[in-house]
């Protein structure tokens, strides 16, 4: 009997969204679409829904090393996505995991604040230990302009301000930083790779349904990465991908409704997710070497 290629295995260390629109069940959602396999493990229980976030239980930090032991034990992991880790003691359990197993193929999305409003998902000493310590070990890191400005210390408010702190980060260790400006009034997004800056232009879309945003997106370049393709190519493919998760977004809940990384079931065969067709793509970025 014939089987199917084995899939690039990609690891999500995340929190849960009972309204599966963020958080782990986003990622998983998004790496199936891209034709990877996705394994999980979760640092944080918590009560939300479109609304916003009421409240975070996070995991033993001895039990997120368990779940994450358990997973290296038995698979091999092509890519490692790091979203809400809740606090220190599981962003050090992450951390010290990473080494130890020797993944240094790392998207980290370093979750803060829920974009809904609500408690912390990241304590403060966390934080410290993020912009200190997990930054050093991942590829590239994917933060928000209120997320660049608490890493870097720097104010962020235009293009000029993403430029500076994508190279700042790179500075604090990451090898790479894509600063993503979504909420500004056009839409820009500034990666940094350590040699020259690209930026990657793109249309507002104006919808109501963007909860899972950051999450679809990071994701979206662990699966590319894990196919193979350059950052800045990743990095395309990755914003492309979740334009369209937003434009065909879900209008359910009495808050701000999931991105929908499905939306090729509507428009095409899910088997073409990993290549975009033309249509689907943003303009060639602009690079300006530093």
């Amino acid at each position: 009997m014939n089987s199917s290629p084995t899939p690039p295995i990609l690891l999500t260390i995340a929190g849960f969204d009972p309204s599966c629109g963020a958080g782990i069940a986003a990622d998983l959602k998004t790496f199936a679409m891209h034709d990877c396999y996705g394994v999980a493990a979760i640092t944080a229980l918590t009560i939300q829904s479109t609304q916003g976030v009421k409240s975070v239980q996070p995991t033993p930090h001895a039990t997120l090393r368990a779940q994450l032991d358990a997973l290296a034990e038995d698979f091999e992991i092509a890519v490692v996505k790091i979203g809400m880790l809740a606090n220190r003691g599981n962003a050090v359990a992450v951390a010290e995991f990473l080494d130890q197993a020797g993944l240094s193929r790392v998207v980290l999305d370093p979750v803060v604040h829920p974009s809904s409003g609500g408690p912390e998902l990241l304590d403060a000493s966390g934080v410290k230990f993020l912009r200190e310590e997990m930054i050093k070990r991942v590829a590239v890191v994917t933060p928000n302009l209120s997320e660049t400005e608490l890493l870097t210390g720097l104010e962020v408010k235009d293009l000029a301000g993403m430029k500076a702190a994508a190279q700042k980060l790179v500075e604090m260790g990451a090898r790479a930083a894509v600063v993503k400006g979504g909420h500004l009034d056009k839409p820009i997004d500034v990666l940094f790779d350590g040699n020259e800056i690209v930026t990657f232009g793109g249309e507002q879309v104006k919808s109501g349904h963007t909860h899972g945003t950051g999450c679809v997106f990071s994701s979206a370049i662990a699966a590319q990465l894990a196919s193979g393709r350059p950052l800045p190519e990743a990095v395309t493919l990755a914003k492309a991908f979740v334009t369209k998760a937003i434009e065909h977004g879900h209008a359910i809940g009495k808050g701000a409704g999931p991105v929908n990384p499905f939306f090729r079931f509507r428009l095409d065969s899910p088997l073409r997710a990993s290549r975009p067709d033309a249509h689907d793509m943003h303009p060639a970025p602009e690079t300006t070497v530093r």
